[in-house]
């Protein structure tokens, strides 16, 4: 049973908060645009919160290591499958950062079965600030002003070049984790 504490309890509540940014975008309700860039911003929060405390506070468990990029890509691709269909991003921007983050899980995994571990990087950090702030942007201006449009630009550049650097950062920790286990004497 994972253990109860507080990085724990904000990933929880963060995935909670997922269907309700959903109901609030897609609701035909006043004032849900409001009130869905405040459930993001909050739920996106709590994605920093969760990490500073856990590590701050040394509890660090199992059930976060899984659950918190699992709720970090819940709440990212909600948000963007929402904006699509309200027509405030392209599909293909949306489908090009949902593969991205799709493709760096599974190769995480792939990687943690073979005992290589491979932590956020600062480009993965940086990527993370730029699709939260891009994000809450589409979803506070209804009408995208021309800044608002590069900043979507910027938010697909970092989020592939962030993923290719993943890419290659996890290749060259394989290799060296192949070559250290036939290595003479190790």
């Amino acid at each position: 049973m994972a253990s109860l504490n507080w990085p724990n309890l904000l990933t929880v509540v963060r995935i909670l908060l997922v269907p309700v940014l959903i109901v609030a975008l897609l609701g035909q309700t006043t004032d849900g645009d409001i009130l869905a860039a405040v459930v993001f911003a909050i739920a996106s929060a709590t994605d920093f919160a969760d990490g500073y405390l856990a590590r701050a506070r040394e509890e660090i468990t199992t059930f976060g290591k899984l659950m918190d990029p699992l709720a970090d890509k819940l709440l990212i691709i909600a948000a963007l499958i929402s904006l699509v269909s309200l027509h405030r991003v392209a599909a293909w921007v949306a489908m090009v950062i949902i593969a991205r983050e799709l493709a760096v899980t599974v190769l995480r995994l792939g990687a943690t079965q073979s005992g290589v571990v491979i932590a956020a990087s600062s480009f993965g950090k940086l990527k993370t600030c730029v699709q939260i702030a891009t994000i809450l942007c589409l979803i506070a201006f209804r009408h995208h002003p021309l800044w608002l449009e590069v900043l979507v630009y910027v938010m697909v550049t970092i989020t592939v070049a962030s993923g290719l650097d993943f890419f290659f950062g996890m290749r060259r920790r394989l290799t060296q984790s192949r070559g250290a286990e036939i290595a003479p004497g190790g």
